[in-house]
């Protein structure tokens, strides 16, 4: 399964879910990155670099990590891709190493995201996610899990925001046509909350299967 959408549509919520329901593991190719960025790598650093301007990490750096996790072990039942692939080249490659079932688009107008993404806080410590306004951590500004600050990512800043939608719009909304011509697409309306999201995916991925 991939997860299509806008940063912000909440894929990463969901995926967690999904994996969850269906026992297959998730691959957030973002997760790996930040992973890089906080190790200081040199692939860290300049992911960094490009994400802090709104862009996105190359194709080579991306499908290279990507396949190399579909080889595991764990990975033999299913998984759910959440930010890859993000342009036409990269589905157009995902192809030839990987079998996609189905393609779920959460659908989300552009200022609920902005308003959803710039209140996004991470813990600087364990990398626990909240939001100042749908799920505060319960001590304000420090972290309720470990105690460490939470700070906000470079690009939850409301100008990087808009300037990550607009690649969104221009690189990766054509996948949607995409998928859509593949004859995989399914499409969920991103406004709902969480736990309704959540059963639209598994309602429609079921129809698939």
């Amino acid at each position: 399964m991939i997860l299509l959408g806008p940063p912000g549509a909440g894929k990463g919520t969901q995926a967690e879910v999904l994996s969850k329901h269906f026992d297959i593991p998730t691959i957030s190719t973002g997760a790996m990155i930040r992973a890089e960025i906080r190790a200081e790598s040199p692939l860290g650093l300049s992911a960094k670099k490009l994400i802090e301007e709104g862009q996105l990490v190359n194709d080579e750096v991306i499908l290279g990590m990507l396949k190399e996790r579909l080889k595991a072990p764990d990975c033999k039942n299913g998984f759910i891709l959440d930010g890859v692939p993000r342009t036409i080249a990269q589905a157009e490659a995902i192809k030839g190493f990987a079998d996609i079932d189905c393609a779920v688009s959460i659908d989300l107008a552009d200022e609920v995201i902005v308003e959803r993404l710039s209140g996004r806080r991470e813990c600087a410590k364990c990398g626990a996610t909240f939001h100042m306004i749908f799920n505060p951590s319960a001590k304000g500004e420090i972290c309720d899990k470990c105690g460490a600050e939470l700070t906000q990512r470079s690009d939850d800043m409301p100008e990087t925001i808009r300037k990550r939608l607009d690649v969104y719009h221009k690189q990766t909304e054509p996948l949607i046509d995409f998928y859509t011509k593949e004859g995989l697409l399914k499409t969920i309306d991103g406004a709902n909350d969480i736990g309704k999201i959540t059963e639209d995916i598994i309602k429609a991925v079921e129809v698939t299967a």
